[in-house]
């Protein structure tokens, strides 16, 4: 399992939190998705290593912008 964070920026409430977890688990090979408004963490699981612009397109699709974090 491989483990990477991204600060996202936009982020501020839990609905928020809802359409990036739903455009994010759109992504093959997403294992667990752990995001928060409050921190603008979001933490994406999966078992092998999920290319980098895959997340930050689907984050952008949910209408928020990222960078990689870790």
């Amino acid at each position: 399992m491989t483990t990477t964070e991204y600060q996202v920026t936009g982020m501020t409430c839990g609905h928020c939190e809802m359409s990036v977890r739903e455009e994010v688990g759109q992504i093959a090979g997403v294992d667990d998705i752990q995001v928060s408004a409050q921190t603008g963490l979001l933490s994406v699981t999966g078992a092998a290593d999920i290319d980098d612009a895959q997340i930050l397109a689907a984050v952008e699709e949910a209408g928020y912008s990222a960078v990689r974090a870790s």
